[in-house]
């Protein structure tokens, strides 16, 4: 070889080396961003058949307890929410209306594949004190007293920062097993509302004591998920929809080596009328197309670790009822069973 062409490959292999995003640790879900830090979509859950579906990736000890003060409406996204503060001086943000079960149902088995997620609870019954007497979204949800109705609790990440978001298109996963994992699995929510506002970046300093800088990678916003493929009228019932759930398609077509997904679907009629959504919900289409198919077997394998009394666990924590949580739990074992027969 000569000199000239020993220096260009040499050069290419230094550029290669230096992409941003290139996952170059070696590690399942981590890639190398440089000066000492990591980016992490991924770990691997271990035992997946002892986790608690229940309490989820918050555990039982910080599921919300005691009394909680008002601080402040939360005015962003569609969704009516608040921030309030427990006796324990921890904030926690409330979310109010169709979205509440299926967040915390889908935080469950999303954490349960191995992906980070929020720190999510429910409960039908919640007490604020100090809540204003009117609300400017979701006066309909307080009962007498301030006592509010069916709500998601999130807790926030102790010792992690958020940085901001990250895109579906543009990530240091690109090509990955554990990206593609990433992408059946809102799939297998039926997760339509992949805008990238609603995934978030968070900066982990010290990660298992180490001196290591870490940046978390996850799906912030999982509100609608288990209901149908895409937007329908009325939106809410888009959300945690069990007939929109069993009735929708879950693998839509597969080849000997890809899998495409019925999650998010093409846009309605109805969206042709609003040009920017549209053509928003033309560009999230891919998300669920042309998954490698050993990625999504590999996903299956995950998910068929865990139990039925797991699965069930997963919409009990989100107050389903017990014929929900059977049926809902049929339909997400069902489309297991699929993964795993590719």
């Amino acid at each position: 070889m000569s000199s000239t062409l020993r220096r260009l490959v040499l050069l290419l292999a230094f550029m290669v080396s230096t992409i941003p995003g290139a996952n170059t640790s070696g590690k399942a879900g981590i890639a190398e961003l440089g000066h000492g830090v990591k980016a992490v979509l991924w770990r691997d859950p271990a035992d997946i058949a002892s986790l608690n579906l229940f309490y989820g990736s918050g555990g039982e000890d910080h599921q919300p307890r005691g009394t909680f003060t008002f601080i402040q409406e939360d005015t962003e996204g569609s969704n009516p929410k608040l921030d309030v503060r427990d006796q324990d001086g921890v904030k926690w943000k409330v979310k109010l209306g169709a979205e509440a079960r299926p967040e915390v149902a889908a935080s469950r088995l999303l954490w349960a594949a191995g992906y980070f997620t929020m720190e999510d609870y429910f409960l039908e019954e919640f007490p604020v004190q100090g809540l204003p007497g009117h609300l400017h979204r979701g006066q309909d949800l307080v009962g007498p007293g301030g006592a509010l109705h069916n709500v998601r609790l999130k807790r926030p990440m102790k010792g992690q920062e958020k940085l901001g978001t990250w895109q579906w298109g543009s990530n240091p996963f690109t090509d990955t097993r554990e990206f593609s994992g990433l992408r059946v699995m809102m799939a297998l929510l039926n997760n339509w509302d992949l805008k990238d506002i609603n995934n978030a970046k968070y900066e982990n300093k010290h990660p298992n004591n180490s001196e290591e800088l870490e940046q978390i990678y996850l799906v912030s916003d999982l509100g609608a998920s288990f209901g149908s493929t895409g937007i329908r009228v009325p939106v809410d019932s888009a959300k945690g929809n069990l007939e929109a759930y069993k009735h929708s398609k879950f693998i839509t077509n597969q080849t000997p080596d890809y899998v495409d997904f019925g999650t998010p679907s093409s846009p309605t009629l109805i969206e042709t009328f609003n040009l920017p959504m549209f053509i928003h919900r033309v560009d999230l289409r891919w998300i669920g197309r042309h998954v490698p198919r050993t990625d999504a077997k590999w996903m299956g394998q995950m998910l068929g670790q865990l139990s039925q009394e797991q699965i069930r666990d997963a919409f009990r924590a989100a107050g389903y009822s017990a014929q929900e949580v059977n049926e809902f739990g049929n339909v997400v074992q069902g489309r297991i069973a699929e993964l795993n027969a590719l």
